[in-house]
């Protein structure tokens, strides 16, 4: 039987993406929210998660989980907005909603669904949203979604965005969005200026904490930090991350909220998170609440590691945060270093374009606050290691 036409162009493609080092892969990984995952059989120090806190495989996450599923069963089986929803999510939402000091909060079932959500609901074609360059996928698939005119700006550059918010100031419909920690640069979005700015051309401010939520701010994320949260009209935030958990979780006004569980075909559409899940996310959002400075914990150890890091002459970015980027520069380089740190006994993501921009291939290093003084010199004897090869 002849092959369909569509086979051809996808062999080719894959093979230009293997010859350019781009062609992906699931890794041989067991165990992998651990501090110490398995990879073929072996165990690795692993710097490669989101598990910041450590909390994925706590032992109280995994009784509440467990509860959860002896009250409820395994699966919600229908949308919330049908018979999916049970009190644990409502009691999650409202904890939720008062640790971050709104009025409410809606439980999504990742993330990625969370921002399409957003987008899908607050834009059509007749607004125009503004975007940090860096932004998550998430975020542009949602604004592409929307049908609404997207407008980039340059990352964390504020001239160029005042700029850019300048020429649409006559256009009523306006969103601005941005991750408020960038997942694969570790750096902060200049939030103040940003909400300033959005006060000024009243522009809808949407920021995504997903990698903010649980370290900066007492938990709270960055702009509870920064004192500007009540600048800010929808947070969207993610059990997935920190919290060690999954899920999304979006918080605002009340009339807000309400429009978004109307109106968001990501949330109306799906089948509800299962109740193991969400049994989860309560006792994660509980522990955070009961000691609000792990995150800060977490945040000293990655400013000590960056500053050795860029002492042995390692291009660190602008991090501030959990996440530290070691910029190599080409896509072989970056896979290299990647198998020189796992005969070190270290796994981090090797991390190649289309993520992040042509030319910055990188190590993707990922702090979790359980790491130990003696994980911490494993880490530098390891990059001290590295920098004999590869510099």
């Amino acid at each position: 039987m002849t092959s369909k036409w569509f086979y051809h162009p996808i062999k080719t493609e894959l093979a230009e993406l293997e010859e350019a080092s781009l062609l992906r892969r699931i890794p041989a990984v067991d165990n992998g929210a651990e501090k110490e995952l398995l990879f073929k059989g072996q165990k690795f120090l692993n710097l490669a998660s989101n598990d910041y806190l450590g909390l994925a495989c706590d032992e109280r996450l995994k009784i509440a989980s467990i509860q959860a599923v002896r009250d409820y069963g395994t699966g919600s089986a229908a949308s919330r907005l049908v018979t999916g929803n049970f009190k644990l999510y409502d009691t999650l939402e409202q904890e939720f909603a008062a640790f971050k000091e709104q009025e409410d909060a809606m439980l999504f079932s990742s993330g990625y669904a969370a921002n399409l959500a957003i987008m899908d609901s607050f834009a059509d074609r007749h607004s125009v949203i503004f975007s940090d360059k860096l932004n998550h996928a998430s975020i542009i698939d949602g604004i592409k979604m929307s049908g609404a005119k997207h407008v980039r700006y340059q990352h964390n550059d504020i001239e160029h965005l005042k700029k850019r918010l300048e020429s649409f100031k006559n256009i009523s419909a306006k969103i601005l969005i941005t991750d408020t920690i960038f997942s694969m640069d570790g750096d902060l979005a200049h939030i103040e200026e940003i909400a300033q700015l959005c006060e000024f051309y009243d522009v809808m401010l949407v920021v995504d904490e997903a990698h903010a939520e649980g370290i900066f701010g007492g938990g709270k994320g960055l702009c509870f930090e920064r004192k500007i949260s009540k600048l800010v009209d929808l947070h969207m935030g993610a059990f997935s991350k920190g919290f060690g958990s999954l899920g999304g979780i979006v918080s605002g006004s009340s009339d807000l909220i309400s429009f978004l569980r109307n109106k968001g075909r990501s949330f109306v559409f799906s089948t509800a998170l299962p109740p193991a899940v969400v049994g989860a996310n309560l006792a994660s959002l509980r522990l955070v609440l009961s000691d609000p400075s792990i995150g800060e914990k977490l945040l000293d150890k990655s400013r000590d590691l960056k500053l050795f890091l860029e002492s042995e002459g390692f291009d660190c970015g602008n991090s501030e945060s959990q996440i530290i980027p070691v910029i190599l520069g080409e896509n072989k380089v970056a896979l290299q270093a990647q198998a020189l740190l796992l005969e070190a006994g270290i796994y981090t993501a090797a991390i190649r374009p289309p993520t992040v921009p042509m030319n910055t291939a990188r190590l993707r290093l990922s702090l979790r606050a359980d790491l130990t003084s003696d994980d911490m010199e494993k880490i530098k004897h390891a990059f001290t290691l590295l920098k004999k090869e590869i510099l």
